[in-house]
């Protein structure tokens, strides 16, 4: 059972979305750092993809064996623990010397984000008081996407302008989560009378019955944006450097940042636009980005791809908000995490399986071919997921009513 602590000075909704935020950061700061590594240790761009998948493997993983764990011993713990594992991959990166530390680091931030995914958005909408909800459900998706987005842009300005460019990014977000651990750690619990030490029972993907009208074309929209963001962190700065012949980090990290900004102003959108309608606009608008980021590959402009990035971003946006939203308001409260966590089992998928497939593609095609293959690919899913979103909007009456 969950409670929202009325007439309390400790922090609220919003430090939460900065907990979650700043633990959000740090998945993405090895983005635009990849071709340095590829310089240092020397690997192809399959094994950079491999390298992504590794952290989202780890978030599935979390996902699927520990994602109702908040529902039982408390959002706070959770949140916790997450952040430490954030601390170790952090770590990893400091005295990174091969790829051994790379996948171990990855993986660690892969199971940092899968706790936080499902803990922390929990957190923020429960702590934010019932005339706050619409604000709270923006503020919780964008932590998530907007601290993912500052990641690359942060390592990004670092590496191109400051000195020690593969230590000093992680050294500064582990300085950022030191800080938000005491911030976590004063945040109220809204879990009713949580267990100390429940007895440990993955549940895997967890949809409740009230939830099952809304959930499969909600992931499925969320799938195809985070296809989108996925091509961005993991294999963008390799389009940029060696398509289009950029070879600035910070500019690289600030294309991929454009992406997740978008998204963040998408978010912002949904609750004026309302969910029924934000759902098919997000994954249409979506469809439109795609084609700039093939567009962008056949003529080699990188005003395209970032056109592409603005574009596909905003549509992510708000079929994600849109879609979190839905799944959340429909969700009963003791299995909100799991439930929440389930729908990120699928985004995730999204964010890695098509990712993972571009750099298989690579050693046959070459990169270019591979992102127009991984385009086509996406654009055909999202534009299918739009269409059938506009003629059969799956979201019900009450959650409409809901919003601000």
């Amino acid at each position: 059972m969950v409670v929202r602590r009325r007439g309390t000075r400790r922090p609220g909704y919003l430090v939460a979305a900065a907990v979650f935020a700043v633990g959000m950061m740090g998945t993405t700061l090895p983005t635009p750092l990849y071709g340095l590594y590829q310089a240092d240790i020397g690997f192809s761009e399959f094994v950079v993809t491999v390298v992504f998948a590794v952290y989202a493997l780890g978030v599935i993983t979390a996902l699927l064996v520990a994602g109702d764990y908040s529902d039982q011993v408390g959002r706070r713990p959770v949140i916790l623990v997450a952040l430490v594992l954030a601390v170790g991959s952090d770590l990893c990166f400091l005295f990174e010397g091969g790829l051994p530390l790379l996948f171990t680091g990855r993986l660690l931030s892969g199971f940092s984000a899968g706790l936080l995914s499902g803990a922390a958005t929990a957190a923020v909408l429960e702590l934010a008081a019932p005339d706050r909800k619409a604000r709270a459900g923006f503020a919780a998706t964008a932590a998530n996407l907007g601290g993912v987005g500052c990641g690359p842009l942060l390592s990004g300005v670092l590496a191109q302008y400051a000195p020690a460019p593969l230590r000093l990014p992680f050294a500064v977000h582990l300085a950022l989560v030191v800080l938000v651990c005491v911030a976590a750690w004063l945040l109220p619990e809204t879990v009713k009378a949580p267990r100390r030490w429940p007895r440990w029972r993955p549940q895997g993907m967890v949809v409740p019955p009230e939830v099952r009208a809304v959930f499969p074309s909600a992931a499925l929209a969320a799938f195809s944006g985070f296809a989108l963001l996925g091509l961005f962190t993991a294999v963008a700065p390799s389009f940029v450097a060696e398509t289009l012949g950029v070879h600035n980090l910070a500019l690289s990290g600030a294309v991929t940042f454009s992406a997740f900004l978008a998204s963040t102003l998408g978010q912002s959108l949904t609750g004026r636009i309302g969910v029924r309608r934000s759902l098919p606009a997000g994954c249409l608008i979506l469809v439109v980005g795609l084609l700039l980021v093939g567009a962008s590959l056949l003529a080699e402009l990188l005003v395209l791809l970032l056109a592409g990035a603005l574009l596909g971003g905003l549509g992510q946006g708000l079929a994600f908000r849109a879609g979190l939203t839905a799944v959340g308001d429909a969700a009963p409260p003791g299995h909100r995490g799991a439930t929440i966590s389930a729908f990120f089992v699928v985004a995730y998928t999204g964010i890695s399986v098509p990712v993972v497939g571009v750099g298989a593609l690579t050693l046959g095609l070459g990169l270019r071919d591979a992102g127009l293959v991984f385009t086509t690919a996406v654009t055909v899913l999202a534009l299918c997921v739009g269409l059938y979103l506009l003629y059969r909007p799956p979201m019900p009456a009450r959650t409409e009513a809901r919003e601000e």
